[in-house]
């Protein structure tokens, strides 16, 4: 076992001089991520978030909504939606197509009976079955500036403004207003209910975006839909939402639906980042494991005494815990060593068939134990290697000596 004065012992300061930089750089990170979290813990909000400054959030016609009278209240839950909706309230469904089918059911429910508004944006077939009967959605179209094409009073004193996304068709007899016509589809419709409340049905959400709201009429359309009553309940979805996990899984494909269209509300950009990111792993991994070709052995540009490249070797095994690496390393220059001194050839010194006898007949005693000594397991920790480097050094002193 190595003592405490030797220099393959690891001494306090000797492992604080290893591990003070990553300590550092652990701390100086974490302590970046602290301050970041706290000076942006008022912009942590997602896309169409009314608390959020970013692009794709509302913050901006949340407050002007606010600065109108109208009392802007955000829902995660479904519970939250049922208890605040009534006739003096817009509910703003911000992703109608990630609910499950008892959610939908449950807000149909509540559409029909509030005598309120009800906003959808960008519901496609998975929900219009449920929340707005009669109505079924086309293929998507990019979002571009239209024209209002209809007698809506809200989309007549806007005029144009950024829609596209899902495109709408009524079937039946289903009476609706339609308006900004996109290849011949609506992306808005406006359906009245029974209870004297009506459902409004965007085929996007751009023009409620911070930075889109400033563009042509999206403000003056967004206003009027949202504050047409005196309160507004913006209902964000939430996968956390109780109501989520009540379905009785008749639903099968709806739920089915909302998985894949959850998927699709992570931006593309972070597909594109986790590609690249995977190519640089590969990359860095190839680098890593490169091999250029056999190991050339150079002159030294300076004499070194053995004593420190012995020292310096050591060390490298040390703290890679290589024992059976130092043991091979011993016991093979002492083969080497001793071969020439029995009388075997060098080419024979590694083998116990050659190797062993002559030993025996140079040693008094019988060669189990140098057998063991010289082709040996390894050692199985430092005090052993020590043992065992000392007995080698005896037992090529008795040969040189017998």
């Amino acid at each position: 076992m190595t003592s405490a004065g030797t220099s393959l012992s690891r001494s306090p300061a000797h492992v604080w001089s290893r591990v003070r930089g990553v300590l550092l750089a652990l701390a100086l990170l974490i302590t970046a991520g602290f301050v970041l979290a706290l000076l942006r813990a008022d912009e942590q909000h997602g896309r169409l978030d009314p608390r959020s400054p970013n692009r794709n959030g509302s913050r901006a016609i949340a407050e002007l909504l606010r600065e109108r009278g109208v009392a802007v209240r955000v829902a995660t839950t479904l519970d939250e939606v049922t208890a605040a909706a009534g006739p003096d309230s817009t509910v703003l469904v911000t992703a109608p197509n990630v609910l499950s089918g008892a959610q939908r059911t449950a807000l149909r429910d509540t559409i029909g009976t509030s005598g309120g508004r009800t906003v959808l944006l960008a519901a496609d077939t998975s929900s219009l079955g449920t929340l707005a009967p009669g109505v079924t959605a086309d293929l998507p179209a990019a979002v571009r500036t239209l024209q209002p094409g209809c007698d809506l009073p809200e989309a007549r004193r806007a005029g144009s403004v950024d829609l596209g996304g899902e495109r709408y068709a009524t079937t039946g007899s289903t009476s609706a207003d339609a308006c900004y016509f996109h290849d011949g589809l609506p992306t808005l419709i406006r359906l009245e209910n029974s209870a004297g409340g009506d459902t409004v049905l965007l085929g996007a959400a751009d023009l409620l975006f911070n930075e889109h709201l400033a563009a042509e009429g999206n403000a003056s359309l967004a206003l009027q839909l949202l504050g047409s009553r005196s309160h507004l309940v913006w209902y964000l979805p939430s996968l956390t939402d109780p109501s989520a996990a009540d379905g009785d899984g008749s639903d099968g494909g709806d739920h089915a639906e909302g998985e894949a269209d959850f998927l699709s509300l992570i931006p593309s950009g972070w597909s594109w980042a986790a590609l690249q990111l995977s190519v640089a792993a590969v990359l860095a991994a190839v680098w890593r494991a490169r091999r250029l070709g056999p190991l050339v052995m150079e002159r030294l540009p300076a004499a070194i005494r053995a004593s420190e490249a012995t020292e310096g070797r050591a060390r490298l095994y040390f703290r890679a815990n290589a024992r059976d690496r130092a043991a091979a390393v011993l016991r093979s220059a002492v083969r080497g060593r001793l071969a020439p001194l029995v009388g075997v050839p060098l080419r024979e010194a590694h083998s116990p068939d050659a190797l062993l006898p002559a030993l025996s007949a140079r040693l008094a005693g019988g060669t189990d134990d140098v057998r063991d000594l010289l082709f040996g397991p390894a050692p199985f920790d430092d005090a052993a290697l020590v043992l065992l480097a000392d007995q080698l050094d005896a037992l090529e002193r008795e040969v040189r000596t017998s």
